[in-house]
């Protein structure tokens, strides 16, 4: 857990520590792994790195930290700030501190802030540029400017600078060479899946280097190219719900991206599916609607794009295509589509039950009042009551014993004179 001693906040960047950009996080097990989960700042539950209400100022967050509930404080990167993260994964021994030569150069040549992560094994960067189009990520490199947090730890490096530089020329050079230049890549372990028999699989995303335009014109031109482009517009025909909507595009575009994760969602969010739920949370892990479908369309999807078959490349791509989507194991899509509609099904009875709930609080106080008001009538009814002609007597002696009294007062002058 991240503390005041530990993590000063006049250590952190001014630039980035007075934005009311910050979360905070919790680390939890997801999929076998651990993974920080980000969470509310004072409030708890999961805080969003879309929802500017589920972030707060670097205090609030650093002081929510000395709790139970949150292990460390995070930035959020947003469209309104220029700021850029660079994450470098798996590239320090913690023992020794002994840093690969990738990590060294990219660190070197951004020439700004920069500090180890809380694992001990990689480090994170904070430029101000702006993000050059195309794919962000490729084995352990990172780059990221919306919509992501960054676990801080002030742990900053020695001889790095304490402000945030701006370096948007070494960020293009780092990204064309360390992202786009498929010469250097890696296959990131979370890209190494293996089949029934534990043979890793034909394609992996390394294998394939397309941009967004030239993916999508693929795509468009396969022989299913007219269900992507349905799909792609938002048209939900043929399918039972959006969700399963969802699934198939997600499907596709794993085909077409070699299973890339950062990829498949950059391209979802451009189509006519894309919904606010997909950033919302679901599920008990933390994870949000888009990371699951995402993430479930992979693990469904046996074969990927390979650009290196030939002349006949777009038959045989249109064809596995298909094949991931149309013919993948029938009970894994049913029980994806099932779990979505029981969730869906769960939360309409858990608003009918909370709407009856009021409506019988509503009728207990309406029949306290029809009791209440019973009683008061009953007690009414049982007081005595003078008969009427009796009324009538005792009324007409009063006036008559006034009438005199008034008279003999007139005659012979009030008696108290």
């Amino acid at each position: 857990m991240v503390s005041e001693s530990s993590l000063a906040v006049s250590g952190l960047p001014e630039g980035v520590r007075e934005r009311e950009q910050w979360v905070c996080w919790r680390e939890e097990e997801r999929d076998g792994k651990p993974t920080k989960i980000p969470v509310t700042p004072g409030a708890g539950g999961f805080a969003s790195s879309t929802e500017s209400d589920t972030w707060s100022d670097v205090e609030t967050a650093l002081e929510y930290t000395e709790t139970e509930h949150a292990d460390g404080i995070g930035f959020v990167f947003t469209d309104d700030d220029p700021i850029v993260g660079v994450d470098l994964d798996d590239c320090r021994d913690p023992e020794t501190g002994d840093v690969d030569d990738a990590a060294r150069d990219i660190i070197e040549r951004l020439d700004s802030y920069t500090e180890v992560s809380p694992s001990g094994t990689g480090y994170h960067v904070l430029i101000t540029g702006t993000l050059p189009e195309g794919r962000n990520r490729r084995g352990s490199v990172e780059l990221y400017d919306t919509a992501r947090f960054f676990t801080v730890t002030g742990d900053r490096v020695e001889r790095t600078p304490t402000r945030v530089a701006r370096r948007q020329d070494a960020l293009i050079a780092i990204h064309r060479e360390y992202v786009q230049n498929i010469e250097r890549d890696t296959t990131p372990e979370s890209r190494q899946r293996g089949d029934a028999d534990g043979q890793s699989a034909t394609n992996d995303a390394d294998d394939v280097d397309l941009e967004d335009e030239e993916l999508l014109e693929k795509a468009r031109n396969a022989s299913n190219g007219e269900k992507f482009e349905r799909l792609w517009n938002g048209n939900m025909g043929g399918y039972d719900s959006q969700s399963e909507a969802d699934m198939a595009l997600c499907c596709l575009l794993a085909f077409w991206t070699g299973g890339d994760r950062t990829q498949m969602d950059q391209l979802f969010r451009q189509s006519g599916l894309h919904r606010e739920k997909w950033d919302e949370v679901h599920y008990a892990d933390g994870a949000t609607y888009g990371e699951k479908t995402v993430e479930r369309a992979i693990a469904n999807t046996s074969e990927f794009y390979d650009p290196d078959t030939g002349d006949d490349t777009e038959d045989r791509d249109t064809t596995s295509a298909e094949s991931s989507v149309d013919t993948r194991d029938n009970s894994e899509r049913s029980r994806a589509y099932l779990t979505e509609k029981n969730r869906l099904l769960s939360e309409r009875v858990d608003e009918l039950e909370a709407t009856l709930e009021q409506k019988v609080e509503r009728i207990d106080t309406l029949e306290a009042e029809v009791e209440r008001l019973t009683d008061e009538l009953a007690a009414r009814d049982r007081e005595p009551k003078q008969p009427q002609d009796e009324q009538a007597v005792t009324a007409n002696e009063s006036e008559d014993e006034s009438a005199t009294h008034s008279v003999w007062g007139r005659l012979f002058g009030d008696s108290s004179e």
